[in-house]
C-alpha cells in the first residue's frame, strides 16, 4: 500500500528546483519533518529520504536536527554489533 500526494502545478512551479529534483528534495523535506516531530525512527525517516544512515545522518546535522537515540536502539545496536 502506498500514499500519493497531490501537489498543484502552481505549487510545483513555485518550487525552485530543476523538475527532475523536485521529487527527492520534497521526500527528503518530509522525512526531516516527521523525524523533528518523533513521528518516524531514524531508520524509517532515512527510508523515506532514500538516503543511507549516514548520508542521512548528516543531513540531519546540517539542518540542526538532533538525533534521537534511545536506550532501546541502544540496546539493538549493541545486539547487532554484538551478532557479527
Amino acid at each position: 500500500m502506498g500514499l500519493q500526494i497531490t501537489i498543484s502545478d502552481s505549487i510545483l512551479q513555485a518550487i525552485r528546483l530543476p523538475e527532475q529534483r523536485v521529487e527527492q528534495e520534497l521526500r527528503r523535506e518530509l522525512a526531516i519533518a516527521l523525524y523533528r516531530q518523533n513521528l518516524l525512527s531514524f531508520g524509517k525517516a532515512r527510508e523515506l529520504a532514500e538516503m543511507d544512515k549516514y548520508e542521512f545522518g548528516q543531513l540531519l546535522a546540517h539542518r540542526g536536527a538532533d538525533r534521537h537515540y534511545s536506550w532501546e536502539e541502544l540496546h539493538d545496536d549493541l545486539t547487532y554489533a554484538r551478532s557479527e
